[in-house]
């Protein structure tokens, strides 16, 4: 599936002076780039100016639904996520992401002050994205997510990377993003991990822990 522009987003700005920071935020299988949106005022980053961009995934067939076509960043063809992998087209999101990374760079948001979030599926995409282009940002929420690609070793530049994951989620095992969690670790990446008990979903727990960790990454007077 091509991404042959600049995906359309979504875009909110927060604080009262201009943005000095960019959250690139990627829903996850079937949705859209409003799914995040309600999050912001749940981060508790009021004294922060940031440019938050909730970019729509493409629509396109989902072997394992089917072949319904539906928004996606990838394809999904077995029930066991991380057995048969899309890669190529996780490739693919993670180059028309790091586009919208790049348009931020050239709005003079400095690298470190720009992060990528995503869940489930836009949780792969925002590893698969940051890990390759660990100069252009400061740091990686995934949120319900895996790693179903060997992270390159931390270098010089690499991000931050905060992971939550519910304990009970039936969709992305929580073994999956315990195991990502530890192969980003063993890599040498600064990791934060966090659990709750719940599904696949977000909870105001975890909100408010994400928004606790962007404003250590960023600074309350950013």
């Amino acid at each position: 599936m091509p991404f042959s522009t600049i995906l359309p987003a979504i875009q909110q700005e927060i604080g009262t002076t201009t943005p000095d920071a960019a959250i690139i935020w990627l829903h996850g299988l079937g949705a859209d780039g409003h799914d995040f949106e309600p999050i912001i005022p749940q981060l508790g980053l009021q004294d922060c100016s940031i440019r938050f961009v909730f970019p729509h995934a493409p629509a396109m067939p989902v072997t394992i639904n089917g072949g319904y076509i539906m928004p996606a960043w990838y394809d999904i063809t077995s029930p066991e996520i991380d057995a048969e992998v899309d890669h190529r087209g996780i490739d693919r999101a993670a180059t028309a992401v790091q586009l919208l990374v790049e348009r931020e760079l050239m709005r003079s948001i400095a690298p470190e002050r720009i992060i990528l979030a995503g869940f489930s599926q836009g949780a792969v995409v925002a590893l698969r994205c940051g890990l390759l282009h660990p100069e252009a940002v400061g740091g990686i929420i995934a949120l319900s997510g895996y790693l179903p690609f060997a992270p390159p070793p931390a270098g010089k530049h690499a991000p931050a990377i905060f992971l939550g994951h519910g304990v009970n989620d039936d969709v992305v095992p929580f073994a999956l993003g315990d195991d990502a969690q530890r192969a980003l670790a063993r890599a040498g990446y600064a990791t934060t991990w966090h659990s709750w008990p719940m599904g696949h979903g977000v909870c105001t727990d975890e909100a408010a822990m994400i928004g606790k960790w962007i404003t250590q990454r960023l600074g309350a007077d950013g």
